[in-house]
């Protein structure tokens, strides 16, 4: 079996994008438990980037960064398909009767913190650019 080096992330880049990720968790409205557990940081972590605090000795891993990425290009993607502040910032925590969703918000899903909910909400927002939906 090969076993390739993770890749060091930057951490100047790590933190920014943190810092980012739970700006956009706070304005969807999620609760500091759901930011925790999407992002799958420590409390404490997520209240020091929830306050801007200086993060440059952040470790986060590859999972974490990969989280990280998810929120920003789900913001990214909310921000193509809705004009208005309400939708851009509300919709994630609409009821959505999806199939996926079930009639729960897109937070509801992911608040669990499980990987795939995280990354199948993605997907799913995702596909509203281009009209899939």
């Amino acid at each position: 079996m090969l076993n390739l080096p993770l890749p060091s992330f930057d951490k100047a880049a790590a933190a920014t994008g943190l810092k980012a990720a739970v700006t956009i968790l706070d304005k969807w409205g999620a609760s500091g438990e759901q930011g925790e557990a999407i992002l799958r940081v420590s409390h404490s972590t997520y209240a020091r980037a929830k306050k801007k605090d200086a993060m440059q000795a952040i470790n986060l891993d590859r999972d974490q960064v990969t989280r990280i990425s998810f929120i920003l290009n789900i913001h990214a993607a909310l921000r193509i398909v809705f004009d208005n502040p309400e939708n851009l910032y509300g919709f994630m925590k609409m009821i959505n009767y999806n199939p996926f969703f079930a009639g729960r918000s897109p937070l509801q899903v992911m608040g669990n913190g499980d990987f795939v909910a995280v990354y199948e909400t993605f997907r799913r927002i995702d596909s509203m650019r281009g009209s899939q939906w």
